[in-house]
């Protein structure tokens, strides 16, 4: 069995430059539900805040849509505007006062996103989707980008100390 001494440096501080985390536990990505849930963003306040009041140095939320292609589903959550940043900073002031810090994941579904106005790079329907994307042209590409920027800048205005770029699972990213 492990003890604490195999792991010396995992209540350490860590320096990454940019910000200090208490120390080197991180909480990965997990969708709670609550992103889309009535009373979501207290919710998930409350959820991370007591993540942090635990000892959770780090912590990145479930993934956050850049635009309206890129949300699960209709009504999925998203960061697009400054008022819904707004929203965000009740989560990031949470988790401050307990002494965490708290990323946002910017996730794109991409052709397993469960609306009829999703895109993919092809028009290729995936197998657990009855609808078929939107094969994105060089323009909606460039367009995309740019909503992942506008949402990371976003993701700074609303108190993150960071973001994570979901790139993995099938995702559009990963498509």
């Amino acid at each position: 069995m492990s003890s604490a001494s195999d792991y010396p440096h995992l209540l350490n501080p860590l320096d990454l430059g940019f910000t200090t985390l208490r120390n080197r536990v991180l909480m990965g990505s997990m969708h709670t539900g609550l992103e889309e849930a009535p009373g979501g963003i207290d919710r998930m306040a409350a959820f991370y805040a007591a993540r942090a009041r635990g000892g959770v140095g780090l912590m990145v939320t479930g993934g956050i849509a850049p635009n309206d292609r890129g949300r699960s589903a209709e009504g999925g959550a998203r960061l697009t505007t400054e008022a819904e940043a707004a929203e965000h900073r009740v989560i990031t002031d949470a988790v401050h006062r307990e002494g965490g810090k708290i990323a946002l994941q910017i996730l794109h579904f991409g052709r397993y996103a469960y609306h009829q106005d999703l895109v993919a790079p092809s028009a290729i329907q995936a197998p657990i989707n009855p609808f078929v994307p939107h094969a994105l042209t060089g323009d909606e590409v460039e367009e995309t980008i740019e909503d992942f920027v506008r949402a990371a800048a976003l993701a700074r205005s609303a108190g993150y100390d960071g973001v994570e770029i979901m790139g993995s699972e099938g995702y559009l990213i990963n498509e």
